[in-house]
């Protein structure tokens, strides 16, 4: 069964390789940490998606590895937002058309500014969400910045 972020790969003829994995008993582990784990892939290699919202209500997407965190001062630096926070988890599927455990950075229902953590630029290979709990995607760094649009950026602690 094709995704929404693959069915926009294939498109773009945008290389990448699905893996799927057993989706944990509790939701409220890191799913990303999670999929490396059973995945048997390095936690820098694996990346999560977050959505974050600043006071302007404007929506942002950030990638990046799954054993780090968001520095906020540098996400307000890049998005030029005076204040920036983490989106509510309630409104993930309305906005992105993914539910929470399966937010791919590629095919939102509408784009945001989308930001990669710099890092990704050492892998040969990052595994992002592919839309659906359980479904990772395999895909070149640049490929994944084509396909969502986005830039890369030091954001992180």
């Amino acid at each position: 069964m094709k995704t929404n972020a693959m069915r926009i790969l294939d498109s773009m003829n945008i290389s990448y390789q699905v893996l799927q994995y057993d989706i944990p008993d509790d939701l409220n582990v890191d799913i990303a940490l999670h999929s490396a784990k059973v995945l048997n892939l390095s936690t820098e290699q694996v990346y999560k998606t977050i959505i974050m919202i600043n006071s302007e209500r404007q929506y942002f997407v950030f990638c990046l590895p799954a054993g780090f965190s968001i520095s906020l001062k540098k996400a307000r630096e890049i998005t030029q937002s005076s204040s920036i926070d983490l989106m509510k988890t309630d409104n993930i599927l309305s906005l992105t058309g993914y539910i929470r455990g399966g937010v791919s950075p590629i095919g939102m229902k509408r784009h945001f500014p989308t930001y990669i953590c710099y890092l990704a630029q050492l892998e040969d290979f990052v595994y992002v969400s592919g839309g659906q709990r359980g479904i990772s995607l395999k895909i070149r760094p640049s490929d994944l910045a084509k396909a969502c649009q986005a830039s890369f950026e030091d954001f992180i602690q």
